[in-house]
């Protein structure tokens, strides 16, 4: 009986111990970051390269410099890539399973790393208008995010601390339905 109250007491302790590791991990991605141009992969030169591997064509014009953002806009269905490929400025802050990421002009995506799951039917997307919908899973240090935006397309998000914690590493892989091939792009952010 004294054995089995001592593993009992180990194993509790080492899920303790687990708990919390994951949680320091969740908790050390928390806070305001900025996005660094010169570490940044191009966002307009990710859409072109999304352009031509779907056949499509980008006009050149080689006695103008290039507009930065030129990509940017398009239906509010489509918000959500803009966000997160032009946005400067992300926040994020996590309490326990859910996630709150902020970005430019309030715009804001709150989402679950516990396996909820959501079902919508069809009247309700016809009724109330489609809404984006992210959801997200903790692996280790790295919080992998699946999201499914207005237009029916979808996003692949990697976060990941880099440099001791200092910057924040995110992978993008962006699909809007109405594009040929999915736009990706790595995007550096220093912790502010």
């Amino acid at each position: 009986m004294r054995n089995r109250l001592s593993h009992l007491a180990v194993i509790s302790a080492l899920l303790l111990c687990w708990a919390s590791f994951g949680s320091a991990q969740e908790l050390s991605i928390v806070g305001s970051w900025r996005v660094n141009e010169t570490l940044s992969e191009d966002t307009d030169e990710a859409v072109e390269a999304a352009i031509l591997e779907a056949g499509g064509k980008v006009s050149r014009n080689w006695f103008r410099k290039k507009e930065k953002g030129r990509y940017r806009g398009g239906p509010a269905e489509q918000e959500v890539y803009d966000r997160l490929s032009y946005d400067p400025v992300l926040r994020i802050e996590i309490d326990g399973a859910e996630c709150w990421f902020g970005y430019n002009d309030g715009f804001q995506r709150v989402f679950h790393t516990d396996g909820r799951s959501r079902s919508v039917e069809a009247s309700d997307l016809y009724a109330n208008g489609a809404k984006d919908f992210a959801m997200g899973d903790w692996e280790g240090e790295t919080l992998f995010v699946e999201g499914r935006p207005r237009d029916g397309g979808f996003t692949l998000e990697t976060y990941t601390l880099i440099d001791e914690g200092a910057r924040l590493r995110v992978d993008l892989e962006l699909k809007p339905a109405n594009f040929g091939a999915a736009v990706r792009l790595t995007r550096i952010y220093d912790r502010q």
